[in-house]
């Protein structure tokens, strides 16, 4: 007959099992919110700027000479709303450097949500409602884009439509065409 050699198993420390368990439960969280990010559109540009497409745009991109319109809400980490624009025209090159490479990655009739980190918004500074060191967040649709002369051009075009409006009424009433306020300068008497 073999004789079988024992082997004495060790005690399992107290709590190491439960420790096994949580770090098996963080990786697959992780692993999860990683595929999550991804299946979402998720991508990181230039400068840490996060980008998650939720409707995917069509053609192409604007360049950084090019003046964007689209409507857009931006936020802190928090949830406050600090802006918020429809039909807003930026010019690319006016906007904060995340700003700017968040739009020059969007397509035409895109929606996206873009977290911008603060060394990539406005630093160290604040401006507004937005403290120092904040990280922002925004939800923009591209609804268009053009060169940022053509857009120099429809502008011009429309402030002599306007002048010409308010030559036709008479000049009369302020720069909307409004009446201006009794006791101003060039104001009728009532």
């Amino acid at each position: 007959m073999t004789e079988i050699t024992r082997v004495p198993l060790q005690p399992i420390a107290k709590g190491a099992l439960g420790k096994m368990w949580l770090g098996v439960a963080a990786a697959v969280a992780l692993g999860g919110g990683l595929a999550w990010a991804t299946t979402r559109g998720y991508d990181t540009l230039e400068g840490g700027v996060q980008i998650i497409t939720v409707k995917a745009g069509e053609g192409d991109s604007p360049k950084t000479s090019d003046v964007a319109l689209i409507n857009y809400k931006g936020m802190l980490k928090d949830g406050t709303v600090f802006d918020e624009g429809k039909q807003a025209p930026l010019p690319l090159q006016g906007v904060i450097p995340g700003f700017t490479t968040a739009l020059s990655a969007m397509q035409k009739g895109g929606k996206y949500k873009i977290e911008i980190p603060a060394e990539q918004g406005y630093g160290e500074n604040s401006t507004g409602p937005i403290p120092p060191n904040s990280d922002l967040i925004f939800e923009v649709e591209l609804l268009g884009f053009m060169d940022f002369q053509q857009f120099q051009m429809q502008q011009a075009m429309m402030q002599m439509r306007q002048q010409q409006m308010q030559q036709q009424r008479g000049g009369k009433g302020g720069s909307q065409g409004a009446p201006l306020p009794e006791g101003a300068p060039g104001a009728e008497p009532r």
